[in-house]
C-alpha cells in the first residue's frame, strides 16, 4: 500500500508540474464542464430535440445520480483523505476545491456516469464523451485538487453507478 501511495504522489507531482507557472484557463474550463450544469443542459436538449430516449435517459440519469451522490458523500466522509494542498508542504492548488476531502473525485465520478449513460443510449458519441470525462479527471489533477487515485476511484464510482442504474431500469 505504501508503494501505491508513493507512486500516486509521484504521478501527482509529475502531472501538476506540467502546470507550474502556466495560465490554466483552458484546464479550468474543462474542469468547469464537470460542475453539473452541462448535464442539465444535455437533458434539456434531449427534451427539446430528441424524442427517442429522452424519458428513459432522464429516469436512468436521475436513478444513477441518486445512487452516486450518497455513495460519493459517504466515501468522502469515511475515507477523509486530505487534498494535496492540505497535505503537501509548500503547495498551492490552482483553484479552491468545493469541499475538504479528495477521495473520490466527484467531478470525475459525475463525468464518467454521464459518459456511460450517453454511451448506452447514444453509442455513436462514446469516444467523444469518454475523452471528455477523462479530460475532466486529468484537469482535476492538473489543477492540484486531486491525486490520480482519487480520479480513478471517481471514474470507477461513476461507471458502476451508471451500469447499475442502466441494469435496474432495463429490468424494471
Amino acid at each position: 500500500m505504501n508503494r501505491i501511495s508513493k507512486f500516486d504522489k509521484q504521478m501527482f507531482y509529475w502531472l501538476y508540474g506540467k502546470t507550474t507557472n502556466r495560465n490554466c484557463k483552458l484546464i479550468k474550463q474543462i474542469s468547469w464542464t464537470g460542475d453539473g450544469y452541462i448535464y442539465l443542459l444535455f437533458c434539456a436538449f434531449l427534451w427539446l430535440y430528441q424524442a427517442d430516449h429522452r424519458l428513459i435517459f432522464t429516469y436512468t440519469a436521475l436513478l444513477a445520480y441518486t445512487f452516486e451522490l450518497p455513495l460519493y458523500i459517504a466515501l468522502k466522509k469515511t475515507l477523509k483523505r486530505q487534498r494535496p494542498s492540505d497535505f503537501l508542504n509548500n503547495f498551492k492548488a490552482h483553484i479552491s476545491p468545493a469541499d475538504k476531502f479528495s477521495l473520490p473525485s466527484g467531478h470525475t465520478a459525475a463525468a464518467f456516469l454521464m459518459a456511460s449513460l450517453i454511451t448506452n443510449f447514444y453509442p455513436l458519441f462514446a469516444p467523444l464523451v469518454f475523452v471528455w470525462a477523462t479530460l475532466i479527471g486529468i484537469s482535476r489533477i492538473l489543477l492540484g485538487v486531486h491525486y490520480p487515485s482519487d480520479v480513478l476511484a471517481g471514474a470507477a464510482l461513476g461507471l458502476i453507478t451508471a451500469l447499475a442504474s442502466i441494469s435496474f431500469i432495463t429490468l424494471a
